[in-house]
Protein backbone atom coordinates (compact mmCIF):
# COMPACT_ATOMS: atom_id res chain seq x y z
CA UNK A 1 0.00 0.00 0.00
CA UNK A 2 1.55 3.36 -1.01
CA UNK A 3 1.81 6.28 1.42
CA UNK A 4 -0.94 8.40 -0.18
CA UNK A 5 -3.45 5.54 -0.14
CA UNK A 6 -2.54 4.74 3.46
CA UNK A 7 -3.08 8.38 4.45
CA UNK A 8 -6.40 8.46 2.55
CA UNK A 9 -7.66 5.43 4.46
CA UNK A 10 -6.42 6.97 7.70
CA UNK A 11 -8.44 10.11 7.05
CA UNK A 12 -11.65 8.15 6.45
CA UNK A 13 -11.38 5.54 9.18
CA UNK A 14 -10.39 5.78 12.81
CA UNK A 15 -7.44 3.55 13.62
CA UNK A 16 -6.75 1.83 16.89
CA UNK A 17 -3.37 2.30 18.52
CA UNK A 18 -2.49 -1.27 17.58
CA UNK A 19 -3.27 -0.55 13.92
CA UNK A 20 -1.24 2.67 14.02
CA UNK A 21 1.66 0.72 15.50
CA UNK A 22 1.60 -1.79 12.65
CA UNK A 23 1.27 0.96 10.03
CA UNK A 24 4.43 2.59 11.39
CA UNK A 25 6.27 -0.75 11.49
CA UNK A 26 5.43 -1.27 7.82
CA UNK A 27 6.60 2.28 7.13
CA UNK A 28 9.91 1.34 8.78
CA UNK A 29 10.14 -1.68 6.43
CA UNK A 30 9.71 -4.23 9.19
CA UNK A 31 9.02 -7.67 7.71
CA UNK A 32 9.37 -9.97 10.73
CA UNK A 33 8.45 -9.73 14.41
CA UNK A 34 9.54 -12.30 16.98
CA UNK A 35 7.21 -12.59 19.94
CA UNK A 36 4.95 -14.34 22.41
CA UNK A 37 1.35 -13.23 23.11
CA UNK A 38 -0.32 -12.32 26.40
CA UNK A 39 -3.25 -10.31 27.67
CA UNK A 40 -1.64 -6.87 27.50
CA UNK A 41 -0.71 -7.26 23.83
CA UNK A 42 -3.80 -9.06 22.53
CA UNK A 43 -4.97 -5.93 20.63
CA UNK A 44 -1.65 -5.93 18.77
CA UNK A 45 -1.92 -9.63 18.01
CA UNK A 46 -5.47 -9.09 16.73
CA UNK A 47 -4.19 -6.36 14.44
CA UNK A 48 -1.42 -8.70 13.25
CA UNK A 49 -4.06 -11.31 12.43
CA UNK A 50 -5.89 -8.85 10.18
CA UNK A 51 -2.90 -7.96 7.98
CA UNK A 52 -0.37 -9.79 5.84
CA UNK A 53 2.52 -7.36 5.54
CA UNK A 54 4.39 -8.38 8.70
CA UNK A 55 5.26 -11.97 9.53
CA UNK A 56 5.14 -13.03 13.17
CA UNK A 57 7.38 -15.81 14.49
CA UNK A 58 6.04 -17.47 17.64
CA UNK A 59 8.93 -18.38 19.91
CA UNK A 60 8.64 -20.46 23.08
CA UNK A 61 10.21 -17.97 25.50
CA UNK A 62 10.63 -14.19 25.45
CA UNK A 63 14.39 -14.35 25.98
CA UNK A 64 14.56 -16.43 22.82
CA UNK A 65 12.52 -13.79 20.96
CA UNK A 66 15.19 -11.20 21.64
CA UNK A 67 18.09 -13.49 20.69
CA UNK A 68 16.31 -14.43 17.47
CA UNK A 69 15.75 -10.75 16.67
CA UNK A 70 19.42 -10.04 17.47
CA UNK A 71 20.59 -12.62 14.94
CA UNK A 72 18.05 -11.40 12.40
CA UNK A 73 19.44 -7.88 12.82
CA UNK A 74 23.08 -8.92 12.79
CA UNK A 75 22.76 -11.10 9.72
CA UNK A 76 20.74 -8.59 7.67
CA UNK A 77 21.79 -5.13 8.89
CA UNK A 78 18.14 -4.33 9.64
CA UNK A 79 16.53 -3.48 12.97
CA UNK A 80 15.19 -6.54 14.81
CA UNK A 81 11.72 -6.31 16.33
CA UNK A 82 10.38 -8.12 19.41
CA UNK A 83 6.83 -8.21 20.83
CA UNK A 84 6.22 -9.36 24.41
CA UNK A 85 3.45 -8.99 26.94
CA UNK A 86 3.54 -7.15 30.25
CA UNK A 87 5.05 -8.30 33.55
CA UNK A 88 6.86 -11.64 33.16
CA UNK A 89 6.84 -11.31 29.39
CA UNK A 90 8.86 -8.11 29.61
CA UNK A 91 11.12 -9.29 32.43
CA UNK A 92 11.90 -12.49 30.51
CA UNK A 93 13.21 -10.30 27.70
CA UNK A 94 15.71 -8.43 29.90
CA UNK A 95 18.61 -10.87 29.41
CA UNK A 96 18.31 -10.53 25.65
CA UNK A 97 18.11 -6.74 25.89
CA UNK A 98 21.32 -6.54 27.94
CA UNK A 99 22.97 -8.90 25.47
CA UNK A 100 21.97 -6.61 22.59
CA UNK A 101 23.11 -3.53 24.50
CA UNK A 102 26.58 -4.90 25.19
CA UNK A 103 27.03 -6.15 21.62
CA UNK A 104 25.54 -3.01 20.01
CA UNK A 105 22.64 -4.70 18.20
CA UNK A 106 19.77 -2.52 16.85
CA UNK A 107 16.46 -3.76 18.28
CA UNK A 108 12.98 -2.52 19.02
CA UNK A 109 11.24 -4.32 21.89
CA UNK A 110 7.49 -3.68 22.06
CA UNK A 111 6.22 -4.57 25.51
CA UNK A 112 2.63 -4.62 26.62
CA UNK A 113 1.62 -2.79 29.79
CA UNK A 114 -1.49 -2.61 31.95
CA UNK A 115 -3.83 0.33 31.21
CA UNK A 116 -2.46 3.73 32.23
CA UNK A 117 -5.07 4.07 34.99
CA UNK A 118 -3.74 0.91 36.65
CA UNK A 119 -0.01 1.64 36.42
CA UNK A 120 1.44 1.66 39.92
CA UNK A 121 -1.45 -0.31 41.45
CA UNK A 122 0.23 -3.74 41.38
CA UNK A 123 -2.23 -4.85 38.73
CA UNK A 124 -2.15 -8.39 37.35
CA UNK A 125 1.02 -8.93 35.29
CA UNK A 126 2.23 -5.40 35.97
CA UNK A 127 5.92 -4.57 36.26
CA UNK A 128 7.83 -1.30 36.13
CA UNK A 129 9.15 -2.20 32.71
CA UNK A 130 10.74 1.13 31.88
CA UNK A 131 12.41 1.22 35.30
CA UNK A 132 13.66 -2.33 35.01
CA UNK A 133 14.96 -1.92 31.45
CA UNK A 134 16.48 1.54 31.73
CA UNK A 135 19.99 0.14 32.33
CA UNK A 136 19.30 -2.70 29.87
CA UNK A 137 18.54 -0.53 26.84
CA UNK A 138 19.98 2.34 24.86
CA UNK A 139 16.71 4.20 25.53
CA UNK A 140 13.15 3.35 26.49
CA UNK A 141 9.69 4.93 26.30
CA UNK A 142 6.38 4.66 28.08
CA UNK A 143 3.61 5.79 25.72
CA UNK A 144 1.15 7.87 27.77
CA UNK A 145 -0.88 9.59 25.02
CA UNK A 146 -2.26 8.22 21.74
CA UNK A 147 -0.84 11.20 19.87
CA UNK A 148 2.69 10.21 20.96
CA UNK A 149 2.50 6.64 19.66
CA UNK A 150 3.54 7.08 16.04
CA UNK A 151 6.23 9.72 16.76
CA UNK A 152 7.74 7.56 19.50
CA UNK A 153 7.93 4.48 17.30
CA UNK A 154 9.55 6.46 14.49
CA UNK A 155 12.05 8.04 16.83
CA UNK A 156 12.80 4.66 18.44
CA UNK A 157 13.97 3.27 15.09
CA UNK A 158 16.29 6.26 14.64
CA UNK A 159 17.76 5.77 18.10
CA UNK A 160 18.15 1.99 17.75
CA UNK A 161 19.99 2.16 14.44
CA UNK A 162 21.78 5.51 14.71
CA UNK A 163 25.23 6.05 16.17
CA UNK A 164 26.30 3.05 18.22
CA UNK A 165 23.35 0.69 17.66
CA UNK A 166 21.42 -0.76 20.56
CA UNK A 167 18.07 -1.97 21.86
CA UNK A 168 15.17 0.43 22.46
CA UNK A 169 12.06 -0.57 24.40
CA UNK A 170 8.57 0.92 23.92
CA UNK A 171 6.14 0.16 26.74
CA UNK A 172 2.55 0.15 25.45
CA UNK A 173 -0.34 0.44 27.94
CA UNK A 174 -3.35 -1.54 26.79
CA UNK A 175 -5.64 1.49 26.59
CA UNK A 176 -3.21 3.07 24.11
CA UNK A 177 -3.38 0.08 21.77
CA UNK A 178 -7.16 -0.47 22.17
CA UNK A 179 -8.27 3.14 21.79
CA UNK A 180 -8.05 5.32 18.69
CA UNK A 181 -4.77 7.00 17.80
CA UNK A 182 -3.75 9.45 15.08
CA UNK A 183 -1.31 8.55 12.33
CA UNK A 184 0.50 11.72 11.25
CA UNK A 185 2.53 11.53 8.07
CA UNK A 186 6.21 10.82 8.58
CA UNK A 187 7.86 14.03 9.76
CA UNK A 188 4.69 15.45 11.28
CA UNK A 189 3.91 15.25 14.97
CA UNK A 190 7.56 14.58 15.76
CA UNK A 191 8.89 14.62 19.27
CA UNK A 192 11.16 17.58 19.87
CA UNK A 193 14.24 15.49 20.62
CA UNK A 194 16.74 14.81 17.88
CA UNK A 195 19.39 12.09 17.91
CA UNK A 196 22.35 13.19 15.80
CA UNK A 197 25.55 11.26 16.51
CA UNK A 198 28.78 12.49 14.99
CA UNK A 199 29.63 10.50 11.84
CA UNK A 200 32.85 12.04 10.46
CA UNK A 201 36.13 11.99 12.34
CA UNK A 202 38.06 15.21 12.81
CA UNK A 203 40.27 16.02 9.80
CA UNK A 204 43.30 16.83 11.97
CA UNK A 205 42.92 13.49 13.74
CA UNK A 206 42.95 11.75 10.34
CA UNK A 207 46.18 13.61 9.47
CA UNK A 208 47.76 12.59 12.77
CA UNK A 209 46.79 8.98 12.15
CA UNK A 210 48.24 8.97 8.64
CA UNK A 211 51.49 10.47 9.97
CA UNK A 212 51.65 7.72 12.60
CA UNK A 213 51.01 5.09 9.92
CA UNK A 214 53.86 6.42 7.78
CA UNK A 215 56.44 6.32 10.57
CA UNK A 216 55.35 3.02 12.10
CA UNK A 217 57.69 0.05 11.86
CA UNK A 218 55.42 -2.42 13.67
CA UNK A 219 51.81 -1.37 12.92
CA UNK A 220 48.67 -3.38 13.64
CA UNK A 221 44.96 -2.97 12.84
CA UNK A 222 42.89 -4.12 15.83
CA UNK A 223 39.34 -4.54 14.50
CA UNK A 224 36.01 -5.16 16.20
CA UNK A 225 32.29 -5.63 15.76
CA UNK A 226 31.78 -1.93 15.08
CA UNK A 227 33.05 -2.50 11.54
CA UNK A 228 30.34 -5.09 10.93
CA UNK A 229 27.71 -2.85 12.54
CA UNK A 230 28.73 -0.02 10.23
CA UNK A 231 27.68 -2.04 7.19
CA UNK A 232 29.25 -3.96 4.27
CA UNK A 233 31.15 -0.94 2.95
CA UNK A 234 33.12 -0.73 6.19
CA UNK A 235 34.32 -4.32 5.79
CA UNK A 236 35.16 -3.66 2.15
CA UNK A 237 37.06 -0.54 3.18
CA UNK A 238 39.03 -2.45 5.82
CA UNK A 239 40.11 -5.04 3.26
CA UNK A 240 41.25 -2.31 0.88
CA UNK A 241 43.05 -0.40 3.65
CA UNK A 242 44.92 -3.53 4.73
CA UNK A 243 45.84 -4.33 1.12
CA UNK A 244 47.19 -0.83 0.43
CA UNK A 245 49.13 -0.46 3.66
CA UNK A 246 50.34 -4.03 4.05
CA UNK A 247 49.54 -3.85 7.77
CA UNK A 248 48.64 -7.01 9.68
CA UNK A 249 45.09 -7.35 10.99
CA UNK A 250 43.72 -8.93 14.13
CA UNK A 251 40.13 -9.09 15.33
CA UNK A 252 38.03 -9.36 18.44
CA UNK A 253 35.53 -12.18 18.83
CA UNK A 254 32.73 -9.89 17.61
CA UNK A 255 34.68 -8.66 14.59
CA UNK A 256 35.36 -12.03 12.96
CA UNK A 257 34.49 -11.94 9.27
CA UNK A 258 34.99 -8.22 8.77
CA UNK A 259 38.41 -9.16 7.36
CA UNK A 260 38.78 -12.60 5.72
CA UNK A 261 40.12 -14.98 8.33
CA UNK A 262 41.84 -17.02 5.58
CA UNK A 263 43.81 -13.98 4.35
CA UNK A 264 47.59 -14.07 4.95
CA UNK A 265 47.45 -10.63 6.55
CA UNK A 266 45.06 -11.89 9.21
CA UNK A 267 46.78 -12.94 12.42
CA UNK A 268 43.76 -14.52 14.03
CA UNK A 269 41.64 -13.47 16.96
CA UNK A 270 43.34 -11.68 19.83
CA UNK A 271 42.59 -11.80 23.53
CA UNK A 272 42.17 -14.49 26.18
CA UNK A 273 41.89 -17.38 23.69
CA UNK A 274 43.40 -15.63 20.70
CA UNK A 275 46.32 -16.82 18.60
CA UNK A 276 49.93 -16.50 19.74
CA UNK A 277 50.86 -14.29 16.79
CA UNK A 278 47.89 -11.94 17.28
CA UNK A 279 48.60 -11.46 20.98
CA UNK A 280 52.38 -11.10 20.60
CA UNK A 281 51.85 -8.60 17.77
CA UNK A 282 49.46 -6.64 19.97
CA UNK A 283 52.00 -6.61 22.76
CA UNK A 284 54.94 -5.71 20.52
CA UNK A 285 53.49 -3.27 17.97
CA UNK A 286 54.53 0.38 17.87
CA UNK A 287 51.23 1.55 16.34
CA UNK A 288 47.86 0.10 17.34
CA UNK A 289 44.87 1.32 15.33
CA UNK A 290 41.64 0.20 16.96
CA UNK A 291 38.78 0.22 14.46
CA UNK A 292 35.28 -0.30 15.87
CA UNK A 293 36.51 -2.12 18.97
CA UNK A 294 36.10 -1.15 22.62
CA UNK A 295 39.07 -2.63 24.52
CA UNK A 296 37.03 -5.29 26.29
CA UNK A 297 38.70 -6.91 29.31
CA UNK A 298 38.84 -10.29 27.50
CA UNK A 299 41.00 -8.51 24.90
CA UNK A 300 43.19 -6.26 27.03
CA UNK A 301 44.14 -8.65 29.80
CA UNK A 302 46.05 -6.61 32.36
CA UNK A 303 45.28 -3.03 31.38
CA UNK A 304 48.58 -1.51 32.54
CA UNK A 305 50.47 -4.04 30.39
CA UNK A 306 48.30 -3.82 27.29
CA UNK A 307 50.33 -3.00 24.16
CA UNK A 308 52.71 -1.03 26.39
CA UNK A 309 54.93 0.62 23.78
CA UNK A 310 52.45 1.49 21.06
CA UNK A 311 51.04 4.78 19.79
CA UNK A 312 47.30 4.20 20.03
CA UNK A 313 44.54 5.40 17.71
CA UNK A 314 40.91 4.60 18.49
CA UNK A 315 38.11 4.91 15.92
CA UNK A 316 34.67 4.64 17.49
CA UNK A 317 31.25 6.26 17.08
CA UNK A 318 30.55 6.25 20.81
CA UNK A 319 32.37 9.09 22.62
CA UNK A 320 31.92 7.25 25.93
CA UNK A 321 34.34 4.56 24.72
CA UNK A 322 37.23 6.94 24.02
CA UNK A 323 39.76 6.78 26.89
CA UNK A 324 37.29 4.69 28.88
CA UNK A 325 39.67 1.78 29.47
CA UNK A 326 42.89 2.47 27.56
CA UNK A 327 44.53 5.89 27.20
CA UNK A 328 44.43 6.94 23.55
CA UNK A 329 46.86 9.18 21.66
CA UNK A 330 44.52 10.03 18.77
CA UNK A 331 40.73 9.65 18.94
CA UNK A 332 38.80 9.21 15.68
CA UNK A 333 35.24 9.91 16.79
CA UNK A 334 32.74 8.96 14.08
CA UNK A 335 31.32 6.10 12.06
CA UNK A 336 34.14 3.61 11.57
CA UNK A 337 33.19 2.93 7.94
CA UNK A 338 33.47 6.62 7.09
CA UNK A 339 36.68 6.84 9.11
CA UNK A 340 38.22 4.00 7.10
CA UNK A 341 37.15 5.76 3.89
CA UNK A 342 38.84 8.96 5.08
CA UNK A 343 42.04 7.03 5.84
CA UNK A 344 41.95 5.46 2.38
CA UNK A 345 41.61 8.86 0.75
CA UNK A 346 44.50 10.28 2.78
CA UNK A 347 46.90 7.34 2.36
CA UNK A 348 49.35 7.81 -0.52
CA UNK A 349 51.09 4.47 -0.22
CA UNK A 350 54.34 5.73 1.29
CA UNK A 351 55.35 4.05 4.53
CA UNK A 352 58.14 2.20 6.30
CA UNK A 353 59.55 -1.13 5.12
CA UNK A 354 57.50 -3.68 7.07
CA UNK A 355 59.46 -6.80 6.08
CA UNK A 356 61.28 -7.09 9.45
CA UNK A 357 57.92 -6.84 11.25
CA UNK A 358 56.36 -9.49 9.05
CA UNK A 359 59.40 -11.73 9.54
CA UNK A 360 58.89 -11.53 13.29
CA UNK A 361 55.17 -12.24 12.90
CA UNK A 362 55.90 -15.27 10.72
CA UNK A 363 58.22 -16.57 13.43
CA UNK A 364 55.38 -16.37 15.95
CA UNK A 365 52.95 -17.88 13.45
CA UNK A 366 55.27 -20.86 12.86
CA UNK A 367 54.60 -21.94 16.44
CA UNK A 368 51.08 -22.96 15.29
CA UNK A 369 49.39 -22.08 18.57
CA UNK A 370 46.05 -23.44 17.36
CA UNK A 371 47.52 -26.77 16.35
CA UNK A 372 46.38 -30.04 17.93
CA UNK A 373 46.99 -33.76 17.55
CA UNK A 374 44.02 -35.98 16.78
CA UNK A 375 44.38 -39.75 17.08
CA UNK A 376 42.89 -40.90 13.78
CA UNK A 377 42.20 -44.51 14.75
CA UNK A 378 38.56 -45.42 14.24
CA UNK A 379 37.67 -45.82 17.91
CA UNK A 380 39.61 -42.74 19.09
CA UNK A 381 37.92 -40.10 21.23
CA UNK A 382 36.99 -37.00 19.23
CA UNK A 383 38.87 -33.85 20.15
CA UNK A 384 36.52 -30.86 19.97
CA UNK A 385 38.92 -28.82 17.83
CA UNK A 386 38.93 -31.61 15.27
CA UNK A 387 35.14 -31.77 15.25
CA UNK A 388 34.89 -28.04 14.47
CA UNK A 389 37.64 -28.24 11.86
CA UNK A 390 35.92 -31.12 10.07
CA UNK A 391 32.59 -29.32 10.23
CA UNK A 392 34.18 -26.29 8.55
CA UNK A 393 35.94 -28.34 5.89
CA UNK A 394 32.82 -30.28 5.00
CA UNK A 395 30.60 -27.18 4.81
CA UNK A 396 33.16 -25.60 2.48
CA UNK A 397 32.65 -28.40 0.00
CA UNK A 398 28.96 -27.52 -0.26
CA UNK A 399 29.62 -23.96 -1.40
CA UNK A 400 26.52 -22.70 0.44
CA UNK A 401 26.19 -19.40 2.24
CA UNK A 402 26.74 -20.45 5.86
CA UNK A 403 25.82 -18.73 9.11
CA UNK A 404 27.24 -19.96 12.41
CA UNK A 405 25.74 -19.17 15.77
CA UNK A 406 27.17 -20.35 19.08
CA UNK A 407 26.27 -20.66 22.69
CA UNK A 408 28.88 -19.55 25.26
CA UNK A 409 31.83 -21.49 26.63
CA UNK A 410 34.71 -23.61 25.37
CA UNK A 411 32.82 -24.61 22.22
CA UNK A 412 32.41 -20.91 21.39
CA UNK A 413 36.17 -20.36 21.53
CA UNK A 414 36.91 -23.51 19.51
CA UNK A 415 34.41 -22.33 16.89
CA UNK A 416 36.07 -18.91 16.76
CA UNK A 417 39.50 -20.51 16.43
CA UNK A 418 38.80 -23.28 13.92
CA UNK A 419 35.82 -22.21 11.78
CA UNK A 420 36.82 -19.65 9.15
CA UNK A 421 34.78 -16.59 8.16
CA UNK A 422 35.58 -14.66 4.99
CA UNK A 423 32.42 -12.53 4.96
CA UNK A 424 30.88 -10.26 7.60
CA UNK A 425 27.54 -10.98 9.33
CA UNK A 426 28.01 -14.79 9.19
CA UNK A 427 29.36 -15.19 12.74
CA UNK A 428 26.67 -14.68 15.37
CA UNK A 429 27.72 -15.07 18.99
CA UNK A 430 27.21 -13.45 22.38
CA UNK A 431 30.32 -11.44 23.22
CA UNK A 432 29.91 -8.83 25.93
CA UNK A 433 27.32 -10.53 28.11
CA UNK A 434 28.35 -14.11 27.33
CA UNK A 435 24.81 -15.47 27.34
CA UNK A 436 24.42 -19.23 27.54
CA UNK A 437 21.32 -20.12 25.55
CA UNK A 438 21.98 -17.51 22.84
CA UNK A 439 22.82 -19.79 19.94
CA UNK A 440 19.69 -21.85 19.31
CA UNK A 441 17.21 -18.94 19.15
CA UNK A 442 19.83 -16.95 17.24
CA UNK A 443 19.87 -19.74 14.67
CA UNK A 444 16.10 -19.33 14.39
CA UNK A 445 16.51 -15.63 13.62
CA UNK A 446 19.27 -16.22 11.09
CA UNK A 447 17.31 -18.97 9.32
CA UNK A 448 14.17 -16.82 9.13
CA UNK A 449 16.26 -14.03 7.60
CA UNK A 450 18.05 -16.37 5.18
CA UNK A 451 15.75 -19.30 4.41
CA UNK A 452 18.03 -20.80 1.76
CA UNK A 453 21.24 -20.55 3.78
CA UNK A 454 22.91 -23.20 5.91
CA UNK A 455 22.57 -22.22 9.58
CA UNK A 456 24.53 -24.13 12.23
CA UNK A 457 24.50 -23.61 15.99
CA UNK A 458 27.82 -24.85 17.39
CA UNK A 459 26.86 -25.55 20.98
CA UNK A 460 27.78 -27.12 24.25
CA UNK A 461 25.40 -29.52 25.93
CA UNK A 462 24.93 -27.26 28.97
CA UNK A 463 24.18 -24.11 26.94
CA UNK A 464 21.89 -26.05 24.63
CA UNK A 465 19.55 -26.84 27.50
CA UNK A 466 19.16 -23.14 28.38
CA UNK A 467 16.74 -22.53 25.48
CA UNK A 468 16.08 -26.06 24.27
CA UNK A 469 12.35 -25.25 23.98
CA UNK A 470 13.12 -23.38 20.75
CA UNK A 471 13.28 -26.74 19.01
CA UNK A 472 9.50 -26.28 19.06
CA UNK A 473 9.81 -23.02 17.10
CA UNK A 474 12.16 -24.74 14.66
CA UNK A 475 9.63 -27.55 14.17
CA UNK A 476 6.63 -25.24 13.74
CA UNK A 477 8.27 -23.20 10.98
CA UNK A 478 10.10 -26.18 9.44
CA UNK A 479 13.46 -24.47 9.80
CA UNK A 480 16.40 -26.63 8.66
CA UNK A 481 18.63 -25.46 11.54
CA UNK A 482 21.53 -27.74 12.44
CA UNK A 483 22.41 -28.02 16.13
CA UNK A 484 26.00 -29.29 16.45
CA UNK A 485 26.62 -30.12 20.13
CA UNK A 486 30.16 -30.60 21.42
CA UNK A 487 29.12 -32.80 24.32
CA UNK A 488 31.73 -33.20 27.05
CA UNK A 489 29.15 -33.55 29.85
CA UNK A 490 30.66 -30.56 31.65
CA UNK A 491 30.13 -26.83 31.75
CA UNK A 492 33.46 -26.84 29.98
CA UNK A 493 34.80 -23.35 30.61
CA UNK A 494 33.71 -23.51 34.25
CA UNK A 495 35.47 -26.86 34.60
CA UNK A 496 38.62 -25.45 32.97
CA UNK A 497 38.83 -22.56 35.42
CA UNK A 498 38.10 -24.86 38.33
CA UNK A 499 41.03 -27.00 37.21
CA UNK A 500 43.38 -24.05 36.81
CA UNK A 501 42.38 -21.96 39.81
CA UNK A 502 40.60 -24.19 42.30
CA UNK A 503 42.64 -27.35 42.55
CA UNK A 504 40.46 -29.36 40.12
CA UNK A 505 37.55 -29.21 42.53
CA UNK A 506 34.76 -29.53 39.98
CA UNK A 507 31.99 -28.06 42.05
CA UNK A 508 28.61 -28.42 40.27
CA UNK A 509 30.09 -28.28 36.76
CA UNK A 510 29.39 -31.90 35.73
CA UNK A 511 26.03 -32.72 34.15
CA UNK A 512 24.83 -35.99 35.65
CA UNK A 513 21.41 -36.23 34.01
CA UNK A 514 21.72 -35.19 30.39
CA UNK A 515 18.88 -36.10 28.04
CA UNK A 516 19.26 -38.47 25.15
CA UNK A 517 19.66 -35.80 22.47
CA UNK A 518 18.61 -38.16 19.68
CA UNK A 519 15.29 -38.96 21.35
CA UNK A 520 14.90 -35.30 22.32
CA UNK A 521 15.31 -34.24 18.68
CA UNK A 522 12.72 -36.81 17.64
CA UNK A 523 10.30 -35.57 20.33
CA UNK A 524 10.52 -32.14 18.67
CA UNK A 525 9.83 -33.64 15.20
CA UNK A 526 13.48 -33.43 14.15
CA UNK A 527 16.32 -35.84 13.36
CA UNK A 528 18.90 -36.86 15.94
CA UNK A 529 22.41 -38.15 15.17
CA UNK A 530 25.35 -39.11 17.38
CA UNK A 531 29.10 -39.58 16.92
CA UNK A 532 31.01 -41.27 19.75
CA UNK A 533 34.39 -41.71 18.04
CA UNK A 534 36.49 -40.43 15.15
CA UNK A 535 35.27 -43.17 12.83
CA UNK A 536 31.68 -41.95 13.13
CA UNK A 537 32.28 -38.19 12.94
CA UNK A 538 32.43 -37.56 9.18
CA UNK A 539 29.40 -39.72 8.53
CA UNK A 540 27.33 -37.82 11.09
CA UNK A 541 28.40 -34.44 9.68
CA UNK A 542 27.65 -35.61 6.14
CA UNK A 543 24.16 -36.81 7.10
CA UNK A 544 23.48 -33.62 9.05
CA UNK A 545 24.44 -31.37 6.14
CA UNK A 546 22.53 -33.45 3.60
CA UNK A 547 19.27 -33.51 5.57
CA UNK A 548 16.77 -30.85 4.50
CA UNK A 549 15.20 -30.50 7.94
CA UNK A 550 16.31 -29.73 11.50
CA UNK A 551 19.03 -31.93 12.95
CA UNK A 552 20.50 -32.32 16.44
CA UNK A 553 24.00 -33.82 16.18
CA UNK A 554 25.34 -35.06 19.51
CA UNK A 555 29.13 -35.09 19.14
CA UNK A 556 30.67 -36.83 22.14
CA UNK A 557 34.10 -35.23 22.67
CA UNK A 558 36.97 -35.56 25.13
CA UNK A 559 35.74 -34.56 28.58
CA UNK A 560 39.04 -33.22 29.92
CA UNK A 561 40.02 -31.04 26.95
CA UNK A 562 40.94 -27.46 27.82
CA UNK A 563 40.80 -24.49 25.47
CA UNK A 564 44.26 -23.24 24.48
CA UNK A 565 46.06 -21.00 23.87
CA UNK A 566 44.95 -18.72 26.67
CA UNK A 567 46.06 -15.66 28.55
CA UNK A 568 45.63 -16.34 32.27
CA UNK A 569 43.22 -13.82 33.71
CA UNK A 570 45.00 -10.62 34.67
CA UNK A 571 48.20 -11.47 32.74
CA UNK A 572 49.72 -9.50 29.84
CA UNK A 573 49.57 -10.75 26.25
CA UNK A 574 53.16 -12.02 26.23
CA UNK A 575 52.50 -14.47 29.09
CA UNK A 576 50.27 -16.93 27.25
CA UNK A 577 49.70 -20.56 28.11
CA UNK A 578 50.12 -22.50 24.88
CA UNK A 579 49.03 -25.92 26.06
CA UNK A 580 48.35 -28.26 28.96
CA UNK A 581 52.08 -28.66 29.68
CA UNK A 582 52.09 -25.03 30.81
CA UNK A 583 49.02 -25.21 33.05
CA UNK A 584 51.20 -25.02 36.12
CA UNK A 585 51.88 -21.39 35.20
CA UNK A 586 48.24 -20.63 35.95
CA UNK A 587 49.20 -20.84 39.62
CA UNK A 588 50.84 -17.46 39.14
CA UNK A 589 47.46 -15.80 38.66
CA UNK A 590 47.02 -13.11 41.26
CA UNK A 591 44.02 -12.59 43.51
CA UNK A 592 43.10 -9.63 41.31
CA UNK A 593 43.34 -11.84 38.22
CA UNK A 594 41.06 -14.45 39.79
CA UNK A 595 38.41 -11.77 40.23
CA UNK A 596 38.47 -11.10 36.48
CA UNK A 597 37.47 -14.65 35.48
Amino acid sequence: MNASRQQEETNTKALSGAEVLLRVLVEQEVEVVFGYPGGAVLPIYDALFKQNRIRHILVRHEQAAVHAAEAYARSTGKVGVVLVTSGPGATNAVTGLVDALMDSIPLICLSGQVPTALIGNDAFQEADTTGITRPATKHNYLVKRPSDLAPIVREAFEVASGGRPGPVLIDLPKDITVGNAPLPTSGEGRLHRRYAPRLDADADAIKQTIAAMKRAKRPLFYTGGGIINSGPKASEGLRELARRTGFPVTSTLMGLGAFPTTDKQFLGMLGMHGSYEANLATHGCDLLIALGSRFDDRVTGRVDAFSPNSFKVHADIDPAQINKIIKIDVPLLGDVGRTIEALLQAWDGEGQDLSPWWAQIEGWRALDSLGFQQDMSTEAIIRPQYAVRRLYEMTQRLGRDTFVTTEVGQHQMWAAQHFQFDKPNRWLTSGGLGTMGYGLPAAVGAQIAHPDALVIDIAGEASTLMNIQELGTIAQYRLPVKLFILNNRYMGMVRQWQELLHGSRYSQSYSEALPDFIRLAEAFHGTGLRATNVGELDGVIEKMLAHDGPVVADICVAQDENCFPMIPSGAPHNEMLLGPDQEANAAKITQEGMMLV
